[in-house]
């Protein structure tokens, strides 16, 4: 079932949502050559529990940690540990669910640290233009796929890969919630989009080959062909106007 959140509800979301929108802001400043990825793992989880928050990955499915860093072909639920250091060049995805007063709100960056070479960076904006070509379908009236078709159309023109096998996500009193959000599909199909809805809209896009595969971690995604990948994720509000992007500093 699809949920349709009140003004009280959302307003729940929005204090967790406000809170991401700070750590991003936070770790901007944070991430660097030479810190490890238990050490970002580390920061987020101080800092949610300093806001009154809970960091909501920790234990979920058996996933150990307060957020997922995935770096370079790592594309998603990469596990901080202190003997992965950050190099100069790297691209670092950090996606972060937080839930305070049991209302969630999930938002993902990926940060350029020190010389990335032209095709990280253009990897990087790239998925990030996606998210909004899928977001301004993200209203009242619009069909889900017209989301999932934009940000497809777009990653495909730049000569990129959607990944299939994972997609975005209902997300408020649960983590992961009803709709799915996939990243590729048919324009004017899937479901109606109603005021109070609420989406994490999250595209995950590859440098070369789209096909992922899990490894020995069960948790950890990568490219297989070890291309690079790129994440970009905000929770976002369906409202009789304009989309509200709810983790988005302005």
């Amino acid at each position: 079932m699809v949920e349709i959140y009140s003004k009280a509800e959302i307003d729940k979301i929005r204090v967790s949502a406000d809170i991401l929108k700070e750590l991003f802001l936070k770790l901007q400043d944070k991430i660097a050559v030479g810190i490890t990825t238990n050490d970002i793992d580390s920061i987020v989880a101080e800092f949610v529990s300093s806001k009154g928050g809970i960091c909501s990955t920790v234990g979920y499915q058996g996933f150990p940690s307060s957020c997922c860093v995935s770096i370079n072909e790592e594309v998603i639920h990469g596990i901080p540990t202190d003997k992965r250091f950050v190099q100069d060049g790297d691209i670092v995805s950090v996606d972060i669910v937080i839930s305070k007063d049991s209302f969630h709100a999930d938002a993902c960056r990926t940060f350029t640290v020190g010389n990335v070479d032209q095709k990280g960076l253009d990897l990087v904006k790239a998925t990030e233009e996606s998210f909004f070509a899928g977001v301004a379908h993200a209203r009242v009236g619009s069909r889900l796929y017209d989301i999932s078709s934009a940000i497809q159309q777009h990653v495909e023109s730049k000569g990129y890969g959607v990944v299939r096998e994972f997609c975005g996500h209902g997300v408020g009193r649960k983590l992961h919630e009803e709709p799915s959000v996939p990243n590729y599909g048919k324009a004017g199909t899937g479901l109606r989009l109603k005021k109070g809805m609420v989406l994490a809209i999250e595209p995950m896009v590859t440098a070369g080959d789209y096909k992922i595969k899990i490894l020995a971690d069960k948790w950890t995604v990568i490219t297989v062909d070890n291309s690079l990948s790129a994440h970009y994720e905000n929770t976002v509000l369906i409202t009789d106007k304009e989309p509200e992007i709810l983790t988005l500093a302005q």
